[in-house]
C-alpha cells in the first residue's frame, strides 16, 4: 500500500520524504492558500521534494475552465496528477484527460455510484472520503470496501485512494480492505510509527545496556 501525506506543507513533506515511506502528496487549494504560498510555485516545491504523484486540484468548475487550469498544472512536472471534483463536468474533463495520458484523481466521492463512474471515465484515482462520511453518520470503511468489491469484480484499473483519514486506526482498516493509496495529514503519519510499547520496551533495552558499562557497540 501506498502513503501519500495530505499537506501543502513543504518543510514538512521533506522532514518525511527521506525516511523513504512517503510514496506521494496530495494537497488541494485550501492546504496551499493556508501556506500562504502561490499555487504553481508550491506544487513546482513538492513535485521537486518527491519522486512519486503528486495532485494538484483545479478551482473550476465548468468542464472548459477545468481541462485549461487540469493542463497548466500537468505541465508544472510529470508527476503532477490533476484532481478534479465528482461532478459531471469533472468526470467529462476526466475522460478527456485520460485520453491525453493525463494522471487524474477525482476526489469528493461519497459513493460506491460515483467511484465507478469515475473508473469508467478513466480516473487514475478514486478518493472516498472516509472521515466525512462518518461525519453524517455513515460508514466509511463499508464505503471502502464495496468500492474494492465493484472495482475488484470489473477489473477496473482505478487506484483506490483512501482519504479524509484522521488516525492511525483509519488508516489500518484501509490497509486491511486493501486500498492500494491512504493520504494522510503529518501528524498522522507520525503516530503510526508511535507505540507505547515500543517506547517502554527500548527503555528497558537501554537500562539493561546500561548496566553492561558499555556505550555502544562500535
Amino acid at each position: 500500500m501506498q502513503i501519500f501525506l495530505d499537506t501543502a506543507d513543504i518543510e514538512a513533506i521533506a522532514a518525511r520524504a527521506h525516511s523513504g515511506l512517503v510514496d506521494g502528496v496530495t494537497t488541494n487549494p485550501s492546504l496551499i492558500a493556508a501556506s500562504g504560498a502561490d499555487i504553481f510555485e508550491r506544487i513546482g516545491e513538492i513535485c521537486a521534494a518527491v519522486d512519486g504523484p503528486v495532485s494538484a486540484e483545479v478551482v473550476a468548475t465548468d468542464f472548459d475552465a477545468m481541462l485549461a487550469e487540469g493542463r497548466k498544472l500537468a505541465a508544472i512536472a510529470p508527476n503532477v496528477v490533476v484532481k478534479l471534483p465528482l461532478t459531471t463536468d469533472g468526470l467529462k474533463a476526466c475522460h478527456i484527460f485520460a485520453g491525453e495520458v493525463v494522471q487524474t484523481n477525482v476526489t469528493l466521492c461519497f459513493s460506491i455510484n460515483q467511484a465507478l463512474l469515475a473508473a469508467k471515465a478513466g480516473a487514475s484515482y478514486i478518493s472516498p472520503f472516509v472521515g466525512r462520511v462518518e461525519d453524517m453518520g455513515g460508514d466509511g470503511l463499508d464505503l471502502l470496501m464495496g468500492i474494492r468489491e465493484v472495482y475488484d469484480h470489473f477489473g477496473y484499473e482505478t487506484e483506490l485512494l483512501a482519504a479524509s483519514l484522521r488516525s492511525p486506526a483509519h488508516v489500518e482498516s484501509a490497509a486491511r480492505v486493501g486500498c492500494d493509496v491512504v493520504t494522510i495529514p503529518p501528524k498522522v503519519f507520525d503516530q503510526m510509527i508511535c507505540h507505547p510499547l515500543t517506547d517502554s520496551g527500548l527503555e528497558a533495552f537501554l537500562a539493561d545496556w546500561k548496566k553492561t558499562g558499555r556505550k555502544g557497540l562500535a
